[in-house]
């Protein structure tokens, strides 16, 4: 492989490294959301969560078709705050959603073919999941919140 090949390869494999310790995070999080959140919301959350796990599960099958070993899940997450009630838990899971939508902007450049329209998609499906547990959007999904923030800095703690 060249020299330039090589270094793309690293580059997505990165991308696809964070955006699947994103995805971990978000799966225990949606954990701590389930827990608190109010019972009309539940199937949102229970929604998430699946969707969460099945692209946590997809990304790893990308990492190891690049011949990697797939970031492993913590035993908890920090979280970015208190989740004490129903509201704290809708919260995290807006923020959840948009520290997932980071990350994979990341993944959409890093990208090619079928692999950035799949970053694409989940990129979006995050700032809709996101839109509809504040109530509210951003203009950038993904980008806007973490102006200057470098790749790292987005990776989820939750």
């Amino acid at each position: 492989m060249s020299e330039a090949g090589d270094e793309t390869r690293k580059r997505r494999l990165t991308a696809l490294q964070a955006a699947l310790a994103a995805e971990h995070a978000a799966v225990y999080g949606y954990g701590v959301v389930g827990a608190r959140i109010a019972e009309e919301r539940r199937g949102d959350a229970r929604a998430a969560y699946d969707a969460h796990r099945a692209r946590r599960d997809a990304l790893a099958r990308e990492v190891r078709d690049l011949g990697a070993d797939p970031a492993v899940a913590s035993a908890a997450y920090a979280l970015p705050f208190p989740v004490p009630d129903p509201a704290a838990a809708v919260r995290l899971a807006a923020e959840l959603e948009d520290r997932v939508a980071a990350v994979y902007s990341d993944l959409v450049r890093a990208a090619e073919g079928g692999l950035r329209t799949t970053a694409a998609d989940a990129l979006r499906e995050a700032a809709v999941r996101a839109v509809r547990w504040r109530g509210e959007s951003v203009a950038f999904p993904g980008l806007a919140e973490r102006a200057g923030a470098p790749s790292a800095a987005a990776a989820p703690t939750a």
